[in-house]
């Protein structure tokens, strides 16, 4: 009989022992991340915004009673890679979510993504993003698990449009303003083009043949001489900083007068010391509802989780690492509403999650990340667009961005937030 009992409990042992283990097993999640291709001048400071505020979760709380394993990857801006390693972890891991980064890659996944019910958060704004029905006018696929935090790259367009025809009126200006298109012909810099000149023209611009540029550095003296030529009044920058602060330094020495329009991921407080006064007037959105060192009850926060990798709290932290805190701490947030209640912290769960708040500020940080609202028709998470003008007065090649932003050489100066129709022929768009 004791045989027989203990052969019982033998068998029985390996089957108890897993079930305890997955209750406790970590929440896998996947983060790509560019910190060495064309686009790392930006992309290493959201990546490590990302990076440590989910660091900073886990040591300081667990969802649902398990922590993250966190698989940071640097793909270098290559989509293949991107692409090879989301099926490697769907082959072996299997992430119940990922923060993401390039548009190329984020637009060859969505259909892998819906497959799989993976939520992808990705550091690209694209507007093909935010239809997650398909049934949009100009729709070309349904991205039902696609989310980012901010406006799209056309709606933040849309808003620096707007911006600008008040700004001609305002000065006084005669004649309809002239606007212009800049960037690679890539899909990142290309994905507002079209939604930009036809709200240019719906505001009564003249729209000019668009100007090509790379999107890594380089000399673009000719692509100056052109926008002079041109008479451009207005116009956008649609490549990340490092390639943008070769066409200022190029503009600023041929003398060229316009009104620069940065993307999102255009400029920033690197970029204005690279630029110098080269960079002072630049019109740019900001994600946030506040930058770094600013008064805001969420900024003990954001400090905090600076120093998961600066201990000693000297860093200065540009608009990209606040950016890359908030669109982590909805995708917790999504995950905590997912394991609520016992619940299991799934794909589909976590998508549900991010429809279930309304003017969503993660919580501890209010006055830091903007409210954003998400349904199940519609992921554009805001149409608030926050727009600032980079100053710079003075030579920036001397000291660090925080001992010139400490110094009054360079600072970013709130310019006007325009909050945006929900239109719904911009959806997808």
């Amino acid at each position: 009989m004791k045989r027989i009992l203990l052969a019982a409990a033998l068998a029985t042992a390996p089957f108890a022992a897993p079930s305890s283990a997955r209750a406790q097993a970590p929440i896998q999640v996947g983060h790509i991340a560019d910190f060495s291709g064309p686009t790392s001048d930006v992309g290493v400071p959201f990546g490590h915004g990302v990076r440590d505020a989910l660091a900073w979760v886990n040591a300081n709380r667990t969802i649902g009673g398990r922590r993250m394993n966190v698989m940071t990857v640097d793909y270098g801006y290559q989509a293949p890679r991107a692409i090879a390693q989301y099926q490697a972890w769907m082959g072996r891991e299997r992430p119940v979510a990922i923060q993401g980064w390039g548009t190329v890659d984020t637009e060859a996944l969505i259909a892998f993504n819906t497959r799989d019910r993976v939520p992808y958060i990705s550091g690209s704004y694209s507007a093909a993003l935010t239809d997650p029905t398909g049934r949009a006018p100009r729709a070309d696929k349904a991205a039902p698990f696609n989310f980012f935090y901010g406006p799209s790259y056309s709606d933040a367009l849309r808003a620096m449009l707007i911006w600008a025809r008040e700004d001609w009126n305002r000065r006084g200006q005669q004649g309809r303003p002239r606007y212009v298109h800049m960037g690679a012909n890539h899909p990142y810099p290309n994905s507002p083009k079209a939604a930009g000149e036809a709200l240019a023209q719906e505001l009564g611009f003249e729209v000019l043949p668009a100007i090509q540029f790379a999107l890594t550095p380089g000399d673009y003296t000719a692509q100056c001489l052109t926008l002079r030529q041109q008479g451009a009044n207005y116009a956008y920058l649609g490549n990340t900083a490092g390639s943008n602060i070769s066409v200022l330094r190029a503009c600023q020495t041929v003398g060229v007068q316009v009104q620069f329009l940065g993307n999102v991921w255009g400029m920033d407080e690197n970029a204005m010391k690279a630029a110098g006064t080269a960079a002072n007037g630049v019109v740019f959105p900001v994600r946030t509802a506040a930058v770094w060192g600013a008064q805001a009850p969420g900024m003990a926060n954001v400090q905090a989780i600076s120093r998961m990798s600066d201990r000693e709290g000297n860093a200065y932290r540009p608009v990209h690492y606040l950016a890359g805190i908030c669109s982590a701490m909805l995708m917790v947030e999504a995950m905590e509403t997912a394991a609520a209640n016992g619940g299991q912290i799934t794909g589909e769960r976590i998508r549900d999650g991010f429809y279930a708040r309304r003017d969503w500020v993660p919580a501890g940080f209010e006055g830091i990340c903007e409210p954003s609202n998400f349904t199940n028709e519609d992921h554009r998470g805001t149409m608030r667009v926050g727009l600032y003008r980079a100053r710079v007065s003075g030579d920036t090649t001397q000291g660090s961005v925080d001992e010139l932003m400490r110094n009054g050489t360079m600072r970013l100066e709130a310019v006007q937030t325009i909050t945006l129709e929900r239109r719904r022929d911009w959806l997808g768009w």
